[in-house]
């Protein structure tokens, strides 16, 4: 299946939630496929930090749901943290990880995902996240993202995609700095707290 698909089907169960996504070229397909959703989408432009940054966000805003949209290569940067998340049980994570078996932005070298050997569901399960699947067909990975949005704890859906990307979607006209100030800005709006406040030195 693939990605941008499986983006369209999340997108359109998402309106208040805040989602983490990793960098390449989901980052563009989730913009194109999420449009509503510019504001409250934040990528983390270092491998192993998507889920641990989303798990701060549900840690920090307990009554918000948090959206992880991490990578097959993402992750294994940082299993740890699903020893983290299966022992703190937040209720508030859902966490998708997109496997499409390679590290797709520095040319598709393979990831150990490819071997068949290595499964990462079965990783968080071991870890301690009960709700753990991997889905391999659009319609399971709705299903389990209908599930994972409403389950009040942690659950994890392994999305194993074609290793492509969506043709002719438009780029986004901003860098990191500006998409960091964008999101905080729209999780100080919401939630009527202030994260960053006028610097003492302008």
């Amino acid at each position: 299946m693939k990605r941008f698909d499986c983006m369209t089907k999340l997108a359109a169960r998402l309106e208040n939630e805040l989602v983490i996504l990793s960098l390449g070229a989901s980052v563009d397909e989730w913009y194109n496929a999420a449009p509503h959703m510019r504001e409250a989408s934040l990528f983390q432009q270092q491998l192993g930090c998507v889920t641990p940054q989303a798990f701060g966000l549900a840690a920090g805003l307990p009554e918000r749901q948090i959206v992880s949209l991490d990578t097959d290569g993402g992750l294994l940067f940082n299993l740890g943290i699903l020893a983290t998340v299966g022992n703190e049980k937040p209720k508030n994570l859902f966490i998708v990880v997109w496997d499409n078996e390679q590290y797709q932005s520095i040319g598709g070298p393979k990831t150990h995902t490819a071997s068949g050997t290595v499964d990462l569901a079965a990783i968080a399960q071991g870890a301690g996240v009960k709700h753990a699947y991997t889905a391999r067909t659009l319609e399971d990975f709705d299903a389990h993202c209908e599930a994972g949005l409403a389950a009040g704890e942690p659950y994890i859906v392994v999305a194993k995609v074609a290793g492509t990307v969506q043709p002719e979607i438009k780029r986004k006209h901003s860098d990191g700095r500006e998409d960091k100030y964008i999101f905080v800005r729209h999780v100080e709006k919401t939630e009527g707290i202030t994260i960053m406040g006028p610097s003492e030195h302008n």
